[in-house]
């Protein structure tokens, strides 16, 4: 535990965006302990590498002492925020909300003592929101807010244009309600969103205060972009980046890590590792230089290793290396990270595979391995893939005049085994069953 002010600690790492009070935030946190959320409306059984910046600022609280709380939208999944959104959510029944907070618990338990004993709490707003009166409702909550100044917050502006239902316009009133009600039953003050969720923040701020419970306080943390695409950082051409190893494979959810832009490196060590900042200032400091790949390979493990386990960050390590070669042979990064010492001998180390059966293969060509595998969607895909000069199987390129080439006789087939690459990045093994 680092023994400072943790408002300190988040604003040193990048986490604050904006806070409604920073003086009070800060002192805040010298004289007790702090309990503070963050809501997740769960429209999918998994976190994903966009829900980790609340998170990590959920735990840097866990660790110095203090009470997080993640709140559930099992209630307001039910409407879906407005925010950052172009059109209606999709509605998700009851049953399947349940089931996505099934997959979430212990992703969550990564980050936060969820265990017995721990501190830490996960609530769900539909224990106070699905039994609620609408009429009282309206009476005693409603009339708090004025209809002028929600119009105004840009989660709502935004959407004017295109159309706001009903529904969606109550959202705001429900989060600050959501505030209400941790302030009253668990003594929260202090709610943590994405830097869009200002407005519906401070609306609870502001209700708290309104319905006579005293002083609240709000925290924003910073939205990450792609500083190449403008893309929200965690976003792929493949879709978003999930902590469900059944959704995004460990490998693949370290190679995204490894992968990140070079001028992000510095600050994603703060933000996504708990090392300590010395040491993630020294390793930001080489990230500018000749050395940034193997910075970024301690960036990787360390996320991997927190969301997964070590062990099977060492085999994306391992097989990270192995497909790429060593980034630091020299060893000349001086860390106390675990993969800084990890070798070939250390782990069992494997790519991504996928089973094919043989006799799927014993009409198919070239350019049906890539789709078999899942590098390419269609064949059609795979050939301009081919055409372009990214297909490898076993680091031989599949040259133009091979997409047709039958794979039956294949030298490899006789080992049942291949590793096929798209691209520089994307790589898959597949063993022939």
């Amino acid at each position: 535990m680092e023994e400072r002010n943790t408002y300190k600690i988040l604003q040193e790492r990048g986490y604050i965006y904006q806070s409604s009070d920073e003086a009070g935030l800060t002192e805040l946190f010298d004289k007790e302990t702090v309990t503070a959320y963050v809501g997740f409306d769960i429209t999918a059984d998994s976190l994903h590498v966009g829900h980790m910046l609340p998170m990590m600022a959920l735990s840097w609280l866990d660790r110095t002492g203090h009470r997080p709380i993640t709140l559930m939208g099992g209630g307001t999944t039910m409407i879906g925020d407005p925010s950052g959104r172009s059109e209606l959510r999709q509605l998700m029944t009851r049953q399947t909300i349940l089931k996505n907070m099934e997959g979430i618990r212990p992703q969550a338990a990564k980050f936060i003592s969820l265990h017995k004993g721990g501190k830490a709490l996960m609530a769900d707003n539909s224990d106070w929101l699905l039994s609620l009166n609408y009429l009282e409702f309206l009476r005693d909550v409603g009339k708090h807010f004025s209809v002028n100044r929600m119009l105004s917050a840009e989660s709502y502006k935004s959407r004017l244009e295109d159309g706001l239902t009903f529904m969606e316009f109550n959202y705001m009133i429900l989060q600050a309600y959501d505030f209400w009600m941790l302030y009253k039953q668990e003594g929260n003050k202090l709610q943590m969103g994405g830097q869009d969720q200002w407005g519906n923040i401070l609306a609870g701020v502001d209700l708290i205060r309104r319905m006579g419970g005293g002083e609240a306080f709000a925290l924003t943390i910073p939205l990450l972009l792609d500083p190449k695409t403008g893309a929200k950082f965690g976003k792929t051409s493949a879709g978003a980046v999930w902590l469900d190893k059944n959704k995004t494979s460990v490998y693949d959810f370290y190679q995204f890590w490894r992968n990140t832009d070079d001028q992000q490196t510095a600050s994603l060590l703060k933000l996504f590792t708990f090392l300590p900042m010395e040491e993630a200032a020294y390793l930001g400091a080489l990230a500018g230089g000749r050395l940034v790949n193997r910075v970024k390979e301690i960036l990787a493990y360390e996320v991997t290793a927190m969301c997964h386990t070590p062990e099977e960050a060492a085999q994306a390590y391992l097989a990270s290396i192995r497909t790429f070669g060593a980034s630091d042979p020299a060893g000349e990064v001086k860390t106390s990270s675990a993969v800084a010492g990890l070798t070939l001998a250390d782990a069992i180390s494997d790519l991504p595979t996928v089973k094919i059966n043989l006799a799927e293969l014993e009409n198919s060509v070239q350019a049906d391995l890539f789709v078999l595998a899942g590098l390419t969607e269609s064949k059609s895909e795979a050939r301009r893939l081919i055409r372009q000069g990214g297909a490898y199987i076993n680091e031989t390129q599949v040259g133009p005049k091979d997409e047709n080439t039958p794979v039956k006789g294949a030298s490899w087939l006789a080992a049942g085994e291949a590793t096929l690459r798209a691209g520089k990045k994307r790589h898959k093994k597949i063993l022939v069953a």
